[in-house]
């Protein structure tokens, strides 16, 4: 029931916008706002200022405050996580053959590493606010990847209100914000997609995020074997933790898309914990295929029949 919609590629990703009042050039804003910060944050596209800071070895680099601030997030998750979330794992993907656009990888066949190796932690990355300098040390290669399709959806949605829309629905690949005034008389409906032949979950969201990241996507063979995008930081191996899928329903788009890669991380014992303890909820999916909700789920699940449709907790910070 939006009045301005569209669908398109951006980040690598399939991305939809769909804007509930407001003007029609919005959405045209919120389309090259996208295309900008694709440009700004690829490590794909040589000229971007996260390739810039890549090859920088340490020298300061001032950057847009947009980049700025997904970085310095990142960073920040890598320590709130304890090292379970780490931005650094660029090298270590392109190594194992995930060195171009997804969309340009063969993932039947692709060249690998000769061996996994640890990725470089962020703790060296050098931050300063004035006047909004990067210094990335040489060896480092940062991927924003997912991070970066959360901060992307909760700036666009949020200029998207501040520039006179009414409601919005911003999702990149998964990660998903909905802000505003829902459309009425159903508000946002999500699909969850857990997985190859599990049937999806419909969720109604009033205020929040939804996001996922699964093994079953993204996911190559390289010299090694199967490869995928989710690393563990420690050993830089693709992880097996006895999930296949992670969605969380939480505040904002970049928390929650973090706390999907925690839970990936700490595996499927300790996944619904890590996901609670930051105020959302969410559902796991096993390696044997079974579903999991958390609890907190059921409201939104009850929300895509039912109104009223709840707003998502979650931590902001």
């Amino acid at each position: 029931m939006a009045d301005h919609v569209a669908r398109f590629r951006v980040m690598g990703s399939e991305a939809h916008v769909a804007i509930v009042g407001g003007r029609a050039g919005l959405l045209d804003r919120a389309l090259a706002r996208l295309d900008e910060l694709e440009r700004r944050w690829s490590r794909f596209l040589p000229d971007s200022e996260i390739s810039q800071l890549n090859r920088s070895a340490g020298r300061p680099i001032v950057v847009d405050r947009t980049t700025y601030g997904v970085v310095a997030a990142a960073v920040e998750a890598w320590r709130w996580s304890g090292g379970r979330y780490d931005p650094t794992v660029g090298g270590t993907m392109a190594r194992a053959g995930y060195d171009r656009s997804f969309d340009e990888l063969d993932a039947r066949s692709s060249a690998g590493p000769v061996d996994h190796v640890a990725c470089p932690t962020p703790i060296e990355i050098d931050l300063d606010p004035y006047p909004g300098s990067i210094a990335v040390p040489d060896g480092i290669e940062l991927d924003l990847g997912g991070i970066g399709k959360g901060a992307a959806a909760d700036l666009v949605a949020d200029e998207l209100l501040a520039g006179g829309a009414d409601g919005c629905c911003v999702n990149i690949g998964g990660d998903l914000r909905v802000a505003g005034s829902p459309p009425r008389p159903s508000g946002w409906l999500v699909e969850i997609e857990p997985g190859p032949g599990i049937e999806p979950r419909m969720i109604g969201v009033a205020e929040g995020a939804v996001c996922t990241s699964t093994r079953s996507r993204r996911a190559w063979v390289g010299s090694l074997g199967p490869e995928h995008h989710l690393r563990d930081p420690a050993t830089g191996r693709p992880l097996s933790t006895g999930l296949t899928t992670v969605s969380v329903v939480g505040a904002r788009a970049l928390q929650s898309e973090v706390l999907t890669k925690c839970a990936f991380a700490a595996g499927a014992d300790e996944a619904g914990r890590i996901i609670a303890g930051a105020d959302a909820t969410g559902l796991l999916v096993t390696d044997e295929g079974r579903v999991v909700e958390l609890d907190g789920l059921a409201p939104f699940r009850a929300a895509a029949a039912l109104e009223p449709i709840p707003a998502a907790v979650g931590r902001t910070a």
